[in-house]
């Protein structure tokens, strides 16, 4: 991996210029998240500080946050591995995700405006190719703002705090699955039917659709990762 400025991270959920640990924590965060650090791969603090050219001190601090956040398992004087990805995660996370979802549609229903019904159709429409890095990051960032905008339409400050969370943690999972076969068609056309759904106010469906899809979803990236005989997820 090449060495990227720090300082040129964007600033996070805060005011106050992110520090130096905050620049690394989010980096390598990012960098679990879509997988340039592959679940059960090892890193140490001195490979890290030495790629960052920085002290070992907020990569240490880092790594603490983010075995805190369950991405890392810490080996006392051994270093850090990243966490390994199981199938019990994908479905433990989905399971979570489709009663907050549901919920969030059925509430977005009757409370999102033509102009918003407007942005998820427009999300709903986007593509991918598997053979370009490009394209799939920014069909996976599309994903998570059109779930975003329903959790949004919810207005529940609450509800869409903790739904944005899980959608960050799905993310690493799509990074792991969405190479392995093409779901252009299938997530266009269940996202377009949930636009429809919520554009007809029909709140009770909404809520039982947005649960379809993420099983759907769920279904799809478990086959997915399970028939990629590279991958490092365990049963």
């Amino acid at each position: 991996m090449t060495k990227i400025a720090l300082s040129s991270l964007p600033r996070v959920g805060s005011r106050r210029e992110p520090s130096l640990t905050d620049q690394v924590y989010a980096m390598l965060r990012r960098e679990i998240i879509t997988c340039q650090l592959a679940p059960d791969s090892d890193v140490s603090e001195l490979e890290l500080a030495e790629r960052l050219g920085t002290s070992k001190t907020p990569i240490r601090e880092a790594l603490a946050r983010l075995s805190m956040d369950g991405f890392l398992e810490v080996f006392p004087r051994r270093g850090y591995r990243i966490r390994p990805v199981t199938i019990k995660d994908i479905n433990d996370l989905f399971a979570v995700r489709s009663v907050l979802e549901q919920t969030a549609a059925s509430l977005a229903a009757r409370n999102m405006t033509e102009e918003d019904f407007d942005l998820l159709a427009e999300l709903a429409r986007t593509s991918y190719s598997v053979q370009e890095e490009n394209s799939i990051d920014y069909f996976i960032d599309a994903n998570r703002q059109f779930h975003i905008a329903i959790a949004k339409g919810s207005r529940n400050p609450r509800l869409i705090s903790i739904i944005i969370n899980h959608l960050e943690e799905s993310e690493r999972f799509f990074h792991m699955g969405v190479r392995q076969r093409d779901i252009n068609t299938e997530t266009n056309q269940e996202h377009t039917q949930i636009v429809d759904v919520l554009r007809g106010r029909e709140s009770g469906y909404a809520g039982k659709i947005m649960a379809k899809h993420i099983e759907s979803t769920r279904a799809g990236l478990t086959a997915a990762i399970l028939n990629d005989h590279s991958s490092s997820v365990i049963l």
